[in-house]
């Protein structure tokens, strides 16, 4: 089973022969982002859960520059970002429906045994690690927030 970094590796080579250019540039960039998290003071060689929270962290970097060009009016530069997503999600595990992500956040919900929507980080603190690269932060988050809301 080959990790991450070395199908970033064969997928960059595989783009450059391809001519790919949004493949290519999104996975430089992306080598790049793993190359920095590792060289940070006390950080050491990252495996594939870290490899995840970087595509993670760069997806949502997306998503937030896209709600950026679209209030300014320059959906040229939010389409290119889509793109992008794109070629990130490819690396991720496959993503949780949102009935599948609802019935984890309602096992986390029993499992904590959260009574209403000031238990949101306990729950959180359950749910994040058994989710993380499935689904998003910020869905698992709201449907947190969701289900606690029904139960006070």
């Amino acid at each position: 089973m080959t990790t991450l970094k070395e199908r970033l590796t064969a997928d960059l080579k595989d783009a450059m022969k391809a001519k790919d250019e949004l493949t290519l540039s999104v996975v430089r960039m992306l080598k790049s982002a793993v190359k920095y998290k590792e060289v940070e003071p006390g950080a050491s060689e990252l495996d594939d859960a870290g490899v995840l929270q970087v595509i993670a962290g760069l997806i949502k970097q997306r998503r937030d520059s896209i709600e950026q060009f679209k209030a300014g009016g320059r959906p040229e530069l939010a389409d290119k970002e889509e793109q992008e997503i794109s070629v990130l999600q490819r690396y991720l595990p496959k993503q949780l429906t949102p009935e599948e992500l609802t019935a984890a956040v309602q096992a986390s919900i029993a499992e904590v045994g959260a009574k209403g929507p000031k238990d949101m980080g306990a729950v959180m603190k359950n749910v994040n690690p058994k989710l993380q690269g499935k689904a998003e932060g910020k869905a698992i988050s709201e449907e947190v927030k969701a289900q606690l809301s029904k139960l006070s």
